[in-house]
């Protein structure tokens, strides 16, 4: 069974450029792999190195700052448009994030991520630049995401705000089922409509 998700608290990784697409996310070239596993090394790939370089890490990219790590990717606008290639979220959960948070997403990408156990949540532009305020001023920050209460929280200034998520895929997160775990965990519903 998949990892469930209900209550990710951690620090931050602040990524404030918006627009990011698939393609940025994890390039075409290494789309070769079918399995999930491998490809949060190549992560945004093309922004983290020179010449593709693993030895030529780009100091100034947030995911080479060693100030910067937790479980939470903070993204800017738009993240995830693009191709629908759903490496995007192997790439992000490969690499160790549990929930992405953007004021907007891509559809097909935030399907992705949810059916890959990556919680997409979408805040305001307001509550997202309080995010990134609060990360750049302090990266210690710690960040609440609580998908019972559809929450997510600044745990240092008590800054919070709702979310949004289809009931279906909340039930599928917090137990870890994917579409067939969902099935069989109503089976004996199944077959008591059935008889009927």
């Amino acid at each position: 069974m998949a990892k469930s998700i209900n209550i990710v608290r951690s620090t931050a990784v602040p990524l404030t450029i918006e627009n990011i697409d698939t393609d940025q996310i994890i390039p075409a070239r290494f789309l070769k792999a079918t399995s999930r596993e491998g490809f949060g090394k190549n992560l945004f790939r093309d922004w983290r190195y020179h010449n593709n370089d693993e030895a030529q890490p780009k100091a100034d990219f947030v995911l080479n700052n060693p100030i910067y790590k937790g479980k939470i990717l903070v993204a800017g606008k738009n993240f995830g448009c693009g191709s629908s290639r759903e490496h995007a979220a192997w790439a992000i959960k490969d690499y160790g994030f549990d929930v992405v948070v953007s004021s907007f997403f891509a559809d097909i990408f935030a399907n992705n991520a949810r059916n890959n156990f990556l919680l997409p949540v979408k805040v305001s532009e307001d509550f997202l630049q309080q995010l990134f305020d609060a990360i750049h001023k302090d990266p210690a920050t710690e960040i609440e995401v609580n998908l019972e209460q559809q929450t997510i929280t600044v745990i240092s200034t008590g800054a919070t705000e709702s979310f949004e998520v289809d009931p279906y895929k909340k039930t599928c997160l917090l137990n870890g089922y994917d579409d067939i775990d969902y099935l069989l965990s109503i089976k004996n519903e199944i077959v008591e409509f059935e008889k009927s």
